[in-house]
């Protein structure tokens, strides 16, 4: 123990912020004045923050064997400060750990598998999300188009910015893969006119965006169906199409199949905005230092990243091409923040939707996936992409005319106008 011991105090010296550790045994080491106070209620607890396995710790925390005092953004302080090495960096492997990676992305993303990760994370509990969640339940990056927005007006602002880029007009067939609670679905039909159509694997969020279409009268010209996006019928493609923090779930293994099946749905000359986290390095399919198995046990199984390179030669392997790809990294990390905030002013609130000891955990596991991303994202070991898609060029000489059967005009203008 003495050898822990001076291990943690070597590191807690070494800390920017002032943090203090309550041992098992009941001792204490670290200024009585710290901002964050750590309660270790076990020996393994001592030696994960001796060598910064910050995912690690976040386990302990949400199996009770860790407690904190202060706010969430320090406790990121600490996290990112205990950190031997880059995330990136320990979350690269090699040749081997590639090839097992493909392998397992290939076994575990099978549709029935899909569908219980999948409702694993989102039929936890309506009225837990709909605490922290804008009125509109967006579970996305938020687009601060000015400083000042509040994060339920940057949402607002993040479906009209994709509305846009898709240039959706009245009565076009636009189609939403991993429609959530229906955010996009319904600011689509509602403001822009379309008919609109959405797909999800959570039964929680199909019942609820029903439930909606028929309060808002939107029954003849906008559904929700309980479906897998490989199971969409191909026959009638559609004129524009959004997929939102969908691609995560697909796996990397499954990248080419998933854009395949996305131009077969879209008519030529049609649009695809594709937005999803994407990973900070080159090679990695998740964080390093036990955050991404945090990450895969508590929040989101089955989850795989990968970078915008790998995104694009994915694209480009599906005989897609990229038109516009802008990285919306801060705006997650703003709207992390937000969601964090406003889950850690409600958690009395947020136990009445979480009950027992397994609802506790879960709560336990939110905060710091919450916090964690936001963190993650202000560093850079993770981003956000909007890419917008269109079939592969056809060797026409008029795309620059604006020709009607063409919808990106390849001037960004548009959007804005």
């Amino acid at each position: 123990m003495s050898s822990v011991l001076s291990a943690v105090e070597k590191k807690l010296a070494s800390l920017p912020l002032a943090v203090q550790v309550k041992l098992p045994d009941g001792s204490v080491a670290g200024p009585a004045d710290a901002k964050v106070r750590l309660v270790a209620k076990s020996k393994g607890v001592l030696l994960n923050l001796a060598t910064g396995q910050a995912g690690s710790l976040g386990e302990d925390y949400v199996e009770g064997r860790l407690d904190f005092e202060g706010s969430m953004r320090d406790l990121m302080k600490l996290a990112s400060s205990i950190l031997p090495d880059s995330p990136i960096d320990v979350g690269r492997g090699n040749w081997v750990t590639g090839l097992m990676r493909h392998f397992v992305s290939v076994w575990r993303h099978s549709v029935a598998r899909d569908a219980k990760q999948i409702q694993f994370h989102y039929d936890l509990s309506d009225d837990f999300y709909a605490l922290w969640l804008d009125p509109h339940r967006v579970y996305s990056c938020a687009y601060f188009r000015t400083p000042d927005m509040t994060v339920a007006q940057a949402q607002e602002a993040k479906l009209d910015h994709i509305c846009r880029k898709l240039a959706l007009k009245s009565g076009e067939r636009f189609l939403d893969v991993g429609a959530g609670w229906g955010g996009l679905l319904l600011w689509a039909a509602e403001h822009y006119g379309v008919d609109a159509t959405g797909i999800t694997l959570s039964k929680n969020q199909h019942a609820y965006v029903n439930q909606l279409i028929q309060e808002k009268g939107l029954s003849g010209r906008v559904r929700m169906t309980l479906m897998d996006y490989r199971d969409l019928d191909e026959s009638r493609p559609y004129d524009k199409i959004a997929s939102v923090g969908m691609f995560e779930h697909v796996g990397r293994a499954q990248l080419k199949g998933y854009f395949s099946k996305l131009r077969r749905l879209v008519r030529p000359g049609g649009l695809i905005m594709n937005h999803g986290i994407t990973a900070g390095g080159v090679y990695n399919a998740e964080v390093g230092a036990g955050m991404g198995e945090f990450i895969e046990k508590y929040i989101f199984p089955g989850g795989e990243l990968t970078h915008i390179s790998n995104e694009l030669a994915c694209i480009a392997d599906a005989d897609l091409e990229a038109v516009d790809v802008e990285n919306l990294r801060p705006h997650y990390a703003r709207t992390l923040w937000a969601w964090s905030d406003a889950l850690d002013a409600k958690l009395d609130e947020a136990r009445k939707f979480l009950k027992g000891e397994q609802g506790e955990k879960s709560l336990r596991a939110y905060r710091i996936y919450l916090a964690g991303s936001a963190l993650g994202f202000e560093q850079g070991w993770i981003a956000l992409h909007q890419v917008l898609l269109q079939h592969t060029a056809t060797g026409r000489n008029d795309e620059l005319d604006n020709p009607s059967d063409l919808t990106y005009p390849w001037r960004r203008g548009y959007i804005y106008s």
